[in-house]
């Protein structure tokens, strides 16, 4: 079952940016361990989505948005026409179960709690290990994994990227900064963000500190790397030519884990669109004037995810709540939901997104052990059984053939050729 919504844009802001030069390096601290998961928690669902999130590791009882860093950012509020409201609900064609060739290969140590996965252009794997403290990458033709411990790390590696020349982005949330990393030297460039200062409600007259927590990574056509900053309620752009970091606030009050910017797209005209975990809105930032537009997700609370865009600039959105895929057409202000459910229960879990360039859209299902192809043309889900119960799969990415979808298990890396005739 899908539905399909005209909402209404919730409005526009034209951002004044702040600019923040990087010339000097991450001051290492004490590192501290990061607490080891048993099996039993991480096959809990919310447990898993708690970790995922630095915020909810820090939250503090905050109220009116508290603080952060000094002054305020002035934004000019442009007035938006309403969209229509009307509601068209139509019933898909019955979901099908399908088999696929799954390949399965184990981490060399188990607890690795992996979030993320890129691909590069050789076809190799490459993703962050929350638990090992380490970028790893994943050769297919020999079968091999390779760790290298990034600089003063602190087991919090999430959003990551491959750039055209095969380097590798990404973002540290705990040690709180951007890293680069070049395979044929590996060296490792950072570029620390700022720190964030707020009331400690608990103490009156003390302050507390917090990492801006960058989540995930999307790179545009010129070579900049945009994230989401969760804790700090702002987009960041990078400019690795210059070193420099812009700063987007997303609301006209700076506040802290108020509204949990979380995933990070690009469209093909440049756009940059990034998902709120707190608000039910995906926002749309156009880079050139610094106006941003939000549109509300219409009907019950969601927990937005990972965002991407097709080919033509349809943007799709996963929900770890109800295993809703929502698909949003910016032309015309409308959301369609797709009810990825194989039972109907809507159990949750629905995390990684991966959209093809031939427009087809695949979904992993945490908590059904599945693999989920929507058939776009056909109004359809077609779902993939992992061989392993209780694989609990998260991220996933496309091989560069176009026909190889890896995916991560909890203490393997997992792959399968598509096959949706």
């Amino acid at each position: 079952m899908h539905e399909q919504q005209h909402i209404p844009e919730t409005g526009e802001q034209n951002n004044e940016m702040k600019a923040t030069r990087l010339a000097t390096p991450v001051i290492p601290r004490p590192l501290q361990s990061a607490p080891r998961w048993s099996v039993r928690r991480r096959r809990d669902a919310w447990f898993l989505l708690v970790a995922i999130l630095l915020g909810m590791l820090t939250t503090f009882a905050l109220s009116g948005g508290g603080a952060w860093l000094s002054g305020q950012t002035s934004l000019k509020q442009l007035a938006t026409s309403p969209a229509q409201t009307a509601t068209n609900p139509f019933t898909a064609p019955s979901s099908t179960t399908a088999t696929g060739q799954f390949h399965e290969y184990p981490f060399p140590q188990s607890d690795s709690q992996v979030m993320r996965l890129v691909v590069d252009h050789a076809g190799r794997v490459w993703f962050g290990e929350m638990g090992r403290n380490a970028l790893a990458v994943f050769d297919p033709r020999t079968h091999t994994f390779q760790q290298m411990t990034p600089p003063h790390g602190r087991f919090g590696m999430m959003g990551m990227q491959v750039a055209p020349d095969d380097t590798i982005w990404f973002a540290e949330q705990y040690a709180n900064y951007i890293g680069h990393y070049f395979p044929a030297t590996g060296h490792f460039q950072v570029y620390p963000l700022p720190r964030l200062t707020i009331p400690d409600p608990s103490h009156t007259g003390k302050t507390l500190t917090l990492p801006s927590a960058p989540n995930e990574l999307a790179l545009d056509a010129q070579g900049n790397v945009w994230f989401t900053e969760f804790n700090a309620a702002t987009l960041g752009r990078l400019d690795p030519r210059t070193g420099l970091i812009r700063h987007y606030p997303l609301a006209a009050r700076r506040s802290v884990q108020m509204l949990l910017p979380y995933g990070v797209a690009v469209d093909p005209q440049g756009m940059i669109w990034f998902t709120e975990l707190s608000t039910d809105q995906v926002g749309r930032l156009d880079p050139v004037t610094g106006r941003i537009r939000f549109f509300l997700v219409p009907g019950s609370k969601v927990s937005l995810m990972e965002i991407a865009s097709d080919a033509h600039g349809t943007i799709w959105v996963t929900s770890f709540e109800d295993e809703l895929l929502l698909r949003l057409d910016p032309r015309i202000a409308t959301f369609t939901r797709y009810d990825a459910s194989p039972t109907g229960n809507g159990t949750g879990g629905l995390y990684g997104l991966v959209v093809t360039p031939a427009g087809d859209v695949w979904v992993t299902m945490w908590a059904d052990n599945m693999l989920a192809h929507l058939d776009v043309t056909a109004r359809r889900f077609v779902y993939y059984r992992i061989p392993t119960p209780g694989s609990k799969p998260l991220s996933m990415a496309l091989g560069p053939d176009q026909q190889t979808l890896w995916f991560n298990e909890v203490d393997k890396l997992g792959m399968v050729q598509l096959e949706t005739g």
